[in-house]
């Protein structure tokens, strides 16, 4: 049995069967090698339900929408592919690697997306990336993927990067079917929701298929599943570091649907105060425009909620400590205070940076900053909120926010 699949049968669901329910009447499905596939009805729904019969219709090919329309593909970037290495005198920023000396490699980066739109005017407001004009067009999904799998698609993010397309938008399907502007930006927004056996399988195998079924059971909208092996240099035999597992297996599940509204655009160029680059999309006369929704793995690990934070997993790792082979899990995070890490021995956990680019903050207890977020009681809260920010267009485009579980704005 692989590790994966052990993992999977050792994680007993707890919730009752989730489904994300689209709004799919009279919906257009995207165009897939020049057939209008419609979607999963609700008899296959139904029947997916109990764990028999249909289950996930696959993904037909997408056919590119030729000239002035929008493909739409994703990625989880080359760390999503080949995980978080680490190597005696690494770098966090060049690398990147975890601070503390952790290897993350990843078996799956499951996640459901929907709700593709271009809307009018990205520019409404300069303070408020939130509000934008009418919708004049729409992708409706689910679409589960497997952001580990990648796809035949060279990413946004450069050499290495792999992307899958899901769908494409030809024309104004919201307005008339008018054809798009060349001379207009368009506001990108796209969700990430719960899973659903109504979703199409872009890319998920035998394994993946097993992993969606948690997902489903418990209303997971992404999972995160992988092995965290300790590489650094041995710690002191006094240290509280020399009694934290040096290999922890992770399961982690992420009940946390969320929009991504109005994204700033990587190729745009320079865009309003306080936001990195300009928003919105543009069609082309003369071929498609790739649309890359991405999807980003370090915000599991972050130090600090705000973009491009330092990565640890010491503090994961802490609330394992006397357990043989450890499964991490959200539900396990909850025992954490995030405002200064315990280890499940009762001693503190103290910073520490074996590469060469990060001074530890000061103190003699590892603690996250929430960056004025108040209402995270605990490290779970923590991570669902850090996470919950995981999307971006082209690679590293910021969107305005909207979460749709309880938390913090």
């Amino acid at each position: 049995m692989t590790t994966r699949r052990a993992l999977a049968a050792l994680i007993v669901p707890v919730a009752a069967l989730v489904g994300c329910n689209s709004s799919d009447s009279g919906l257009e499905g995207p165009p897939h090698s020049g057939i209008e596939a419609g979607y999963p009805d609700s008899s296959s729904a139904d029947a997916a339900a109990d764990g028999t019969s249909a289950f996930l219709s696959p993904l037909p090919a997408v056919a590119d929408p030729g000239p002035g329309g929008f493909l739409i593909t994703t990625s989880g970037e080359k760390l999503a592919l080949s995980g978080y290495p680490f190597t005696p005198g690494a770098s966090q920023a060049a690398d990147p690697a975890l601070v503390d000396g952790w290897e993350i490699k990843f078996d799956a980066v499951i996640v459901t997306l929907d709700h593709i739109t271009l809307s009018e005017s990205p520019n409404t407001s300069p303070t408020d990336q939130s509000i934008t004009g009418k919708q004049v067009a729409h992708l409706e999904g689910p679409f589960a993927v497997d952001l580990h799998k990648g796809g035949p698609l060279p990413g946004k993010g450069g050499e290495g990067e792999r992307a899958v397309a899901i769908g494409a938008i030809a024309s104004q399907n919201d307005n008339g079917g008018s054809s798009f502007d060349p001379e207009l930006p368009y506001a990108l927004g796209f969700d990430s929701v719960v899973a659903s056996p109504k979703a199409w399988n872009v890319n998920l195998d035998a394994q993946g298929l097993v992993d969606y079924q948690d997902a489903i059971a418990n209303g997971w909208s992404t999972m995160l599943i992988g092995t965290a092996t300790y590489k650094g240099p041995e710690p002191a035999a006094d240290s509280e570091f020399s009694k934290l597992p040096t290999t922890v297996h992770f399961r982690f599940g992420f009940p946390i649907p969320t929009s991504y509204v109005n994204c700033q655009n990587p190729e745009n160029g320079t865009g309003f105060t306080n936001e990195e680059y300009g928003r919105g999309v543009r069609s082309k006369a003369n071929a498609s425009t790739i649309v890359q929704l991405t999807v980003h793995t370090d915000h599991l690990f972050w130090e600090k909620l705000s973009h491009e934070q330092p990565m640890h997993f010491d503090q994961i790792a802490c609330a394992y400590v006397g357990i043989e082979a450890p499964i991490a899990t959200l539900p396990d995070m909850d025992s954490l205070d995030f405002s200064g890490f315990y280890c499940k021995d009762g001693h503190p956990l103290p910073p520490r940076s074996l590469v060469s680019d990060y001074a530890p903050v000061a103190g003699q207890i590892l603690y996250f900053d929430p960056n004025g977020v108040s209402g995270l009681p605990k490290y779970k809260d923590y991570l669902m909120y850090s996470v919950s920010t995981q999307g971006h267009l082209n690679s590293d485009g910021l969107c305005a926010v909207r979460r749709h579980y309880p938390s913090p704005p």
